[in-house]
């Protein structure tokens, strides 16, 4: 629901309005039951809990991110909320780009994960809105064949994934084998060259000394009132 994101998060992000948004429906619906869906489903994803440390570092980085990261930010958080999304995560990052990521395969995927959970119509309803996330974020491309595309995530982006991973407590190296970081689709080379990316601006602290990983964010939790973590 990338979309209806945008549109609260983006109205109320100075006053931090976000609920109040939603029920004064910044999203347009036109039905009564729309806009009560809305609000449920994103209510539900990402609660636009002000006090919440996870919520206040994502509306950071929301305003930070540049258009084409928010998409990616806003399936990252959903993550944590979402547990048949993430368990899609292998499928749509482990497919090459140019492949076809089918509704099928994720069918089969949940069928793995939730042996006789669904019926068939409802796996494949949910298999349809599994692939519709990963799409919006820009992961597969076309309305039939769902094909995997080339992702390219920048520093915004990497350190929303480990400070996600961080405030689930992660530390060392398990962040950067968390789900957060698996979801970015790059190697970790790549996550790691992004990383100190993120350090030289402050975003995190990192060091990298033989097989120890050290990662923190004190400075980034003192700029946005975090204590406690």
């Amino acid at each position: 629901m990338f979309a209806e994101l945008s549109k609260v998060m983006d109205h109320a992000m100075q006053d931090g309005r976000y609920l109040e948004s939603l029920t004064e429906n910044i999203t347009n619906k036109r039905t009564k039951s729309n806009q009560e869906k809305t609000l449920r489903y994103l209510t539900q994803l990402y609660g636009f809990n002000t006090q919440n440390p996870a919520f206040q570092c994502f509306n950071y980085f929301w305003q930070q991110a540049e258009q084409q990261d928010k998409p990616v930010l806003a399936l990252l958080y959903a993550l944590g909320k979402d547990y048949l999304l993430a368990e899609s995560i292998s499928v749509v990052v482990s497919s090459p780009a140019g492949e076809k990521v089918s509704i099928e395969k994720l069918m089969d995927n949940l069928e793995a994960h939730h042996p006789d959970r669904f019926s068939p119509k409802t796996r494949r309803s949910v298999a349809q809105n599994i692939a519709s996330s990963w799409k919006q974020a820009g992961y597969i491309t076309g309305k039939v064949k769902n094909i995997r595309t080339t992702t390219q995530p920048s520093y915004l982006v990497v350190t929303l994934a480990l400070l996600l991973s961080y405030l689930n407590g992660d530390r060392g190296d398990f962040l950067l084998s968390s789900k957060w970081v698996k979801a970015l689709g790059v190697e970790e080379g790549r996550v790691r060259d992004l990383t100190f990316e993120a350090a030289k601006r402050d975003l995190l602290q990192y060091q990298f000394a033989g097989s120890v990983t050290t990662i923190s964010f004190h400075n980034l939790f003192q700029k946005l009132g975090i204590h406690g973590i």
